[in-house]
């Protein structure tokens, strides 16, 4: 009950900021001249949300927008670094290197692979199949759009929460270049360069762009005096594009990174360990099963376009991409072998998706599209624990295939008012194996299959097919101001539990299915000086997968995957960006979300729903920041950015262990950047969490089983100071 009052507290606070933040309730600024109103209005970001190039504020859905400028303003170094910039998001590294991404409280926690992401990923339009791989560095950047609400009707692979669209540099046909140097705490150092620009006229163009990113690890291990989590990261991305005809052009790009860091990261002890007692310090750990964490993947990708007629674009996206994985995870942050886990994953993705749209300027445009996904994905992993005698090696084998056809059109009925209308059909078929064994605990590190007590055997597979439609109205109120409603249907498939211990425990699980309603308005304001999107939404949400670690009949450890049962979701955002000068620019995010289990069916068939709240639902996400651009004579300008983000109460287990849960807390990044005039190089000097907050991100709840529990924490205060040079 105390958190629904809190919920119901925050929606009437959102209640009061939409009146006064309606056009009516504006102040407007002092009058500028035109030359001064152009100036002073804000940048208007291109997108694709809706597979087609269109201004943000004329996509009738909630979609957030970071172009490459407001990425440097916000110093982000990672997909991290964008979370408190869009409302209702939660982003973060997970335990095994996997990217953690939940929106509107709809995600995955698991890291393994049998687990598909609730939120999709995609570099380039390219949907990235694994958690790992996906926590992507941010280099080599044109803007990054958040998508909220599922999303199928427009896209290859159906996710059921929402989308991340990372959109790099394409080529370009004048010759640009842009090189950085970062150092900071941490012994921290980045390096980035790429270069773009013809190699035969229009007809061929290139890029290519690589980065070298490294720093010590946030945490100090009492166990050899050593850092614990560092980074050691080469990545890279290069692509050609052959404009053969004006009609008819192939892009063809190819990327990668390779991450070999000293150890992988361990979690603070947040209770007592095996007589170890709980950290006082969350960034003094003691772990001797850490040294390694080896992440390698790598990509390539063919985009043919052909413009068949001025109204009707044929597009095939060709990708291919691997993903290696290996590490050692200390599980009981003792400097003892009680409870290590090792991974070492495999996987491989083809996808290949044909897509037609007809746009002729007029009253009508539909997007249609094919669309085909296989994943291999072979996972050996198990837990070195002689201490407590328990040694086990597994092996997953499993393959992924989707077959998919998706449409989605719009239909202007008047000037005004637009009805949009979409259907998404997937088959989806997986085949699983998995093999596991009890070894003596005189056994070395990653015994070998075939020589341990087999207690798992499982060769199966099954299928499922869902229909997904999308309908949707929008009304232009006025030149400034679009209103729009819709409701949608997301889907994701079912699978096998990758930790069953029997054949009986290998019954599929069921699909997720969500309903979503959603209406909202978007409006620019004061000549462009002003930019003020709401958004509310309801989800209905269906057969929720959940990983959780309890104790089997006999005491001992188990890990379960399994449908929970049922949620809602509901709550209200609010996007603000304001020019109040030509040099002061304020922006925001309010994010409210109120999110409850309907029904959660625990171990032994027990609905303790009243017990549970969703893992990653913060009742109240908010950011404010602000911008100060001031000339220094002829030299240039400097830029001040700073921001505060707050994130209310937060359970980061499925268990809602109070001992992990995260109360509600605010971190403070400030910067200042001196800009020459010509714009040709910049100079930043900034930190972030300026505060040292503490904060857990992950955790692991072991206290039924082995009995103490782990927590992630976020990076602490950190400095950098980054020399820029471009074009």
């Amino acid at each position: 009950m105390g958190r629904k009052t809190g919920a119901s507290r925050g929606l009437r606070t959102l209640g009061l900021v939409l009146c006064a933040a309606t056009p009516t309730a504006f102040e407007a600024p002092p009058a500028l001249g035109q030359d001064d109103a152009d100036e002073a209005a804000i940048e208007q970001l291109t997108v694709t949300a809706r597979r087609r190039e269109e201004k943000l504020q004329s996509v009738p859905g909630a979609v957030s927008g970071l172009s490459a400028a407001r990425l440097q303003d916000l110093q982000a170094a990672d997909l991290g670094d964008i979370q408190a910039s869009v409302p209702n998001l939660t982003l973060h590294v997970g335990d095994a290197s996997n990217a953690v991404v939940y929106i509107r409280g709809v995600g995955q926690i698991d890291s393994l692979a049998f687990a598909d992401p609730g939120v999709g990923i995609y570099l380039d339009d390219v949907y990235l199949g694994r958690a790992q791989g996906a926590f992507l560095d941010v280099f080599d950047v044109e803007r990054i759009e958040v998508l909220r609400g599922p999303q199928g009707t427009l896209y290859g692979r159906n996710t059921i929460g929402g989308a991340v669209k990372f959109v790099s540099r394409r080529p370009s046909e004048e010759t640009e270049y842009h090189a950085s140097a970062t150092v900071g705490s941490f012994d921290r150092l980045d390096l980035k360069a790429g270069l773009s620009g013809s190699l035969a006229g229009d007809t061929l163009l290139g890029k290519a762009a690589i980065a070298y990113l490294s720093r010590n690890g946030y945490s100090d291990n009492e166990f050899d005096g050593e850092d614990d989590g560092d980074k050691e990261t080469v990545a890279w991305r290069a692509s050609l594009l052959l404009n053969a005809t004006d009609d008819f052009s192939i892009e063809l790009s190819t990327d990668g990174s390779i991450d070999h860091p000293d150890t992988s990261r361990t979690p603070s002890r947040e209770t007592p360990v095996f007589g170890f007692p709980a950290n006082t310090d969350p960034f003094t750990v003691n772990a001797n099963f850490n040294d390694l964490n080896d992440l390698e993947v790598w990509g390539v990708s063919g985009r043919a376009v052909w413009d068949a007629s001025d109204s009707i674009t044929v597009t095939s996206i060709t990708a291919y991409r691997e993903m290696q994985y290996d590490t050692h995870l200390d599980l009981d942050a003792t400097p003892f072998d009680s409870f290590g886990v090792f991974v070492h994953q495999d996987q491989s993705q083809f996808s290949q998706e044909l897509q037609a749209s007809y746009d002729a300027g007029g009253r009508f445009n539909i997007v249609a599209g094919l669309y085909f996904f296989r994943e291999h994905d072979v996972t050996e992993s198990g837990i070195f624990g002689p201490v407590i005698a328990f040694i086990s090696n597994s092996l997953n084998d499993q393959i992924n295939r989707n077959f998919a056809t998706y449409g989605q059109g719009s239909y202007a009925l008047t000037d005004r008012l637009s009805v949009t209308a979409g259907v998404r059909v997937t088959y989806e078929e997986k085949e699983f194996m998995r093999i596991q064994e009890f070894f003596a605990t005189d056994t070395a590190l990653v015994p070998p299959l075939g020589q341990g007590l087999r207690i798992t055997d499982v060769d199966t597979s099954d299928d499922w097919t869902n229909v997904s439609p999308r309908f949707g109205l929008d009304y232009q109120v006025s030149d400034d101001v679009l209103a729009y409603g819709s409701v949608s249907r997301g889907f994701k498939s079912g699978g096998f539990d990758g930790r069953s211990n029997s054949a009986d425990e290998a019954i599929p699980f069921d699909p997720e299915t969500l309903w979503a309603y959603e209406v909202g308005i978007k409006s620019e304001l004061f000549d462009r000086r002003a930019v003020v999107n709401f958004a509310a939404f309801y989800n209905d949400y269906t057969n929720l997968q959940l990983s959780s670690f309890v104790a089997d009949e006999m005491g001992d450890f188990r890990a379960l995957f399994t449908n929970a049962g049922k949620a809602t979701m509901k709550g209200l955002e609010v996007e603000l960006v304001a020019r109040l000068t030509p040099e002061l620019t304020v922006n925001g995010t309010l994010g409210l979300l109120d999110a409850d289990y309907d029904e959660f069916i625990g171990p032994g068939g027990a609905d303790i729903s009243d017990m549970r709240t969703p893992v990653n639902a913060p009742d109240v996400t908010a950011r404010f920041g602000v911008t100060y651009r001031r000339p220094v004579g002829n030299a240039g300008d400097l830029v001040f950015a700073g921001d505060v983000a707050y994130r209310s109460k937060v359970f980061p287990t499925v268990s809602s262990s109070e001992v992990l849960a995260q109360d509600g807390y605010a971190l403070l990044n400030a910067a200042v950047t001196f800009e020459s005039a010509a714009g040709h190089w910049f100079l930043t000097v900034g930190g972030k969490n300026l505060t040292d907050k503490e904060y857990i991100q992950h955790g692991f709840d072991l206290s039924d089983s082995l009995g103490y529990q782990l927590g992630y924490f976020g990076p602490p205060r950190s400095w950098a100071v980054t020399v820029t040079f471009k074009s």
